[in-house]
């Protein structure tokens, strides 16, 4: 009994005197997300100028703060959710870190495509979500799948062919889905030296 008092006591420590303060860029969208977010995970949620003040258990804490990032960045509420999930996580790509080209726009439509295509199409080998904003790319995405991505990502950035990168994102799935269950795949399948190494 004496634990479990200790430790409701912790909680009402952090409760009380730990709390995270968050910049915000689109608190309209911010303040439409919070009742979803406090619907799922016992948080409390305050407004400044300019700033979101998260204040609960230290891991809610935490979680909601990535979420809200994700949600000011340009996610739909439903793929920020995702990271209450400990198995995914945000990431985010600066473009000028891999591309020595000027023309950045035309960088930025080589990983959306034509319509969206590009983009939606790596979203679903993945399992993804992603969001380009100016020159800063957002992906929420499995830890299983966050290596693949990112690196199919880059590949677009630095000039890999879409067929190249969409190929090497398939071939990771299957490698991840066959490591996880039996597909009835044929054993002894020896993979290239070039899908060993990536794009």
């Amino acid at each position: 009994m004496e634990l479990k008092t200790d430790e409701q006591f912790y909680k009402l420590l952090c409760f009380l005197f730990f709390m995270r303060n968050v910049q915000v860029q689109n608190m309209k969208k911010i303040k439409r997300a919070v009742p979803s977010i406090e619907s799922r995970v016992k948080i409390n949620i305050g407004f400044g100028k300019g700033r979101v003040s998260i204040k609960g258990v230290e891991l809610n804490e935490y979680l909601v703060e990535h979420i809200i990032r994700a949600i000011d960045f340009g996610f739909d509420i439903d793929d920020a959710l995702l990271l209450l999930n400990e198995e995914f996580v945000l990431e985010f790509i600066e473009v000028k870190e891999h591309t020595r080209r000027k023309n950045l726009k035309d960088v930025r439509s080589r990983i959306i495509g034509r319509e969206g295509k590009a983009r939606r199409t790596i979203e679903k080998l993945t399992g993804s979500a992603i969001v380009i904003q100016d020159n800063r790319i957002g992906v929420i995405v499995d830890a299983d799948h966050l290596s693949a991505t990112i690196q199919g990502i880059e590949g677009l950035i630095g000039g890999s062919k879409h067929g190249n990168v969409f190929s090497f994102l398939e071939r990771q799935g299957a490698k991840i889905s066959r490591m996880n269950e039996d597909l009835g795949l044929k054993e002894g399948v020896d993979w290239s030296e070039d899908e060993r190494e990536g794009l």
